[in-house]
């Protein structure tokens, strides 16, 4: 279209970029923030920072969680009779291995764990201990 007073042509409407270029950068952030925590998310979860296994008298284990529940455990370790004895807090995933850990309360077991550091969220447990097994010892 041509401007009738000057004669010129009228400037082609603005792009959809150039009108909506706040909204497709804070969407663009906000995409990238989500990328980045998943893939931190990831690596914390599947990379184990350490593994082995802690010795001691089993005393607690409950199910906590608003709304990820996770089975919490805490171990009395003590290499001296009479010393205070040192707790490992530990975390449990599976229903079948907490039921396996409840047999045991009360006595002298082995919990293997793997240890998962910098998890960004409590929704995989309350500790970066992970329980992989136990087995009683005398």
């Amino acid at each position: 279209m041509a401007d009738v007073a000057t004669g010129a042509a009228a400037p082609p409407p603005p792009s959809f970029f150039r009108r909506h270029w706040g909204k497709v950068t804070i969407v663009s952030i906000l995409s990238l923030v989500i990328a980045v925590l998943a893939v931190w998310t990831a690596i914390a979860v599947f990379y184990t920072y350490s593994d082995g296994d802690r010795t001691g008298y089993l005393q607690k284990l409950s199910k906590k969680g608003w709304l990820c529940k996770t089975w919490e455990g805490e171990l009395a370790m003590s290499n001296v009779p009479g010393q205070m004895p040192e707790k490992f807090l530990f975390t449990i995933h599976g229903d079948s291995l907490a039921q396996a850990v409840q047999s045991l309360d009360g006595k002298r077991v082995v919990i293997s764990y793997a240890q998962h550091v910098a998890i960004p969220t409590t929704c995989f447990g309350d500790t970066p201990y992970w329980a992989k097994g136990v087995r009683v010892t005398e």
